[in-house]
């Protein structure tokens, strides 16, 4: 295991990034790579915009420092470094709607920073990407998980993800008196691209009636049932929580085309409203959360396992142990090879504490 305490060493450059789409807590990852790495005399080099700013040249980055990037960084929201999460680097796309392969300037640009290793702050989807240009461009790399959606394999935790449910259990806080007051329905959409954590801890938080999640099917027959029985025990208005990847009726994802082209999904909260207004009657209302999840201030949860992280990570560089990725499991943070990870998502599973929490609660998951 690492050394509890920094010991001399020599000189070492480390390039740090975030990629991927921003949370909470990425800004303590870096005050904690930067200060463990302080201890050790090295220097960390700060990327901007992910694999972007290795594609320009010169290369775009800033030399860290603790008093840059010092405990007042701990309590903002987002990356002072900036991210990506589009131009995948291997099909980057080009004006002209081709796309090409920008791998080598990537693996380039990490030669032209001179730095020994590589910290890269990302999810499942960034982490595939970043081992693959390690790979190939032989580039000492150490990854830090972080995600809204808490979908990273082999960790029981991602920065990012206390703080999103924290929001998300704080809207149904605030939708309940309103519900109550006006005899409504009130149905939050949340994020979840792969998997419903979020709405699944969230809801049983806050006191949700109903929680869909992509992992289990739904009858929409079951969900107005249950609301019908919650007014017929004298219940005015019910609270339902979905996740934005719940399929509609017909087993499609509900998604919206951006103006670059690309697909996102939103919108299943509308159609599910409708639905539960047609089955009961009921007045319903939808609120769509959306990036208010990750950009809040992070909790102090986020902030205790984003520096447990980032010292964790220097501590893997000094010991010279790379294709690692940093994970919190049992209490404990300890470290997994990356090639585990990578294209292996964690989903909730039907028989986890959470699902098992929510059904003797007598929450309504959709399924009966």
């Amino acid at each position: 295991m690492p050394a509890a305490t920094a010991k001399s060493s020599p000189a070492r450059t480390i390039g740090l990034l975030t990629s991927g789409g921003d949370c909470a807590g990425l800004n303590a990852v870096i005050r904690a790579v930067v200060a463990r790495a302080a201890g050790y005399g090295w220097t960390v080099r700060g990327i901007h915009q992910g694999t972007l700013g290795l594609m320009r040249r010169p290369v775009e980055f800033t030399t860290l420092d603790r008093h840059g990037a010092g405990t007042r960084i701990l309590r903002l929201g987002g990356t002072i470094l900036g991210t990506t999460n589009t131009g995948n680097p291997f099909a980057f796309p080009m004006a002209d709607g081709s796309t090409r392969d920008r791998s080598a300037e990537v693996i380039e640009g990490v030669r032209l920073m001179d730095v020994d290793a590589v910290i890269g702050i990302g999810g499942d989807g960034s982490f595939a990407i970043l081992r693959r240009l390690a790979q190939q461009g032989g580039i000492p790399l150490v990854g830090i998980p972080k995600t809204i959606d808490n979908d990273v394999g082999a960790t029981e935790r991602s920065v990012g993800y206390d703080t999103a449910v924290m929001v998300a259990t704080e809207a149904l806080d605030r939708l309940t008196p309103t519900a109550a007051s006006h005899d409504r329905v009130m149905v939050l959409e949340v994020m979840g691209r792969d998997a419903g954590h979020i709405a699944l801890a969230a809801g049983i938080a806050g006191g949700a009636d109903v929680i869909l999640l992509p992992e289990i099917p739904y009858h929409m027959e079951a969900i107005a049932a249950h609301i019908k029985a919650l007014r017929h025990r004298g219940r005015n208005f019910a609270l339902v929580v979905v996740a934005e990847a719940v399929p509609d009726r017909t087993g499609e994802r509900v998604r919206r085309q951006q103006a670059s082209g690309a697909f996102t999904y939103g919108g299943i909260g509308e159609i599910i409203a409708h639905a539960i207004a047609d089955l009961t009657g009921a007045e319903t209302r939808v609120t769509v959360l959306g990036h208010v999840q990750r950009g809040s201030q992070p909790t102090w949860n986020d902030r205790l396992i984003a520096q447990a992280f980032g010292v964790h990570a220097v501590d893997l560089v000094a010991a010279g142990r790379f294709d690692r990725m940093v994970a919190w499991q049992n209490r404990r943070v300890v470290d997994v090879p990356l090639g585990d990870v990578v294209d292996r998502p964690q989903t909730v599973e039907l028989d986890s504490p959470l699902v098992l929490t929510a059904r003797g609660l007598g929450i309504c998951l959709g399924d009966s």
